[in-house]
């Protein structure tokens, strides 16, 4: 017996996949220099670990998130943060060495959840499901008793009729059912997304490894909790989580269109976009064109914060300045 999803396709959605299919064929035929697409798979790397684990709780900053992955050393007080930090990008390597597996077994989630939870489990055992009820907030997972057929119903599903969907839809169907039956004593969370983005590689929706769609989650970390929790409400019907998760994907393309431009640039020093980085950039493809003054306002920040945010986009030549010095105004460079 394998697993039946319920879910619509309205026009929303519907447009949402088109646009979505527009942005990832835009950016896999761009000409991206071999030599820099192992510096934009470690800035996603980075990413998907720090949001995917601040959903969670872990207070690390993203900054903190690439020093752990360089060997930084951080207090002793983020003993457990690092941990976590470490096992995830572990998880990670797990998915890229198995993108060729054809059927995903129980042992297979057991061998990831092992590196996800290991040293960091709060309840439970790695290496099996659960045994114990659990909760949720209000919500109240299935009997322990019932997961084991759960989870057999939904691997089914996955390794068969998942493929008929469009890889936007299965990971985000594959999500959702993963933590309605939250299997695990602890530690679902992770697990759930780390599959999701399983499904999306195995299905070669991103064959670089350069799209980050977990920050999505954790930017909306409320709205993400509530469209898990409307499904419920909803009986079980998916349509709403669908279009809410595929705007995920929207928007974390068009922002690797903005990293793939930045590695594209004629400078010789190939930036690593900051978070705010990207914001100001979209303010400038969204306005055309803004004032100084508009920018240090628009991002909350200092006019100094602002320049100091500018000054490498201009040297690579991303932004450039128009007018004069009173008039002057900057325009994302052609």
């Amino acid at each position: 017996m394998s697993y039946e999803p319920q879910f619509s396709i309205r026009p929303n959605l519907l447009s949402l996949v088109e646009k979505i299919a527009a942005l990832r064929e835009r950016i896999l035929s761009a000409t991206v220099e071999p030599a820099w697409i192992p510096a934009l798979q470690k800035d996603t790397r980075n990413r998907n670990v720090h949001a995917s684990t601040a959903i969670e709780g872990n207070p690390l900053t993203l900054e903190q998130v690439r020093a752990v992955e360089e060997g930084g050393k951080l207090a002793a007080s983020d003993t457990r943060s690092r941990r976590e930090v470490v096992n995830y990008f572990a998880g990670l390597r797990f998915v890229e060495k198995h993108l060729s597996t054809e059927i995903v077994r129980h042992d297979d989630l057991f061998d990831l959840y092992r590196i996800l939870a290991g040293e960091v489990m709060d309840q439970g055992e790695a290496g099996c499901y659960r045994t114990i009820a659990v909760r949720v907030g209000s919500y109240a997972p299935p009997n322990p008793d019932d997961v084991s057929g759960l989870m057999f119903e939904l691997l089914d599903w996955w390794n068969t009729r998942a493929a008929e969907l469009s890889a936007v839809l299965s990971s985000s169907i594959l999500h959702y059912r993963f933590e309605a039956i939250h299997p695990f004593a602890d530690g679902n969370g992770r697990t759930g997304r780390a599959l999701a983005l399983w499904e999306l590689y195995r299905r070669g929706f991103d064959t670089h490894h350069i799209f980050s769609v977990d920050e999505y989650y954790w930017e909306d970390r409320t709205g993400y909790y509530k469209a898990l929790e409307t499904v419920r409400h909803n009986g079980e019907d998916l349509t709403t989580w669908l279009e809410y998760c595929a705007e995920g994907p929207r928007k974390t393309l068009e922002r690797v269109w903005l990293r793939v431009q930045t590695y594209n640039s004629n400078s010789s020093e190939k930036l690593v976009l900051k978070p705010k980085q990207e914001r100001l950039l979209a303010l400038l493809r969204d306005h055309g064109s803004m004032a100084p003054a508009e920018l240090w306002e628009a991002l909350s920040l200092s006019k100094q914060g602002t320049l100091d945010l500018l000054n490498p986009l201009l040297t690579a030549g991303l932004v450039e300045k128009i007018g004069n010095k009173k008039t002057g105004r900057y325009i994302l460079k052609s």
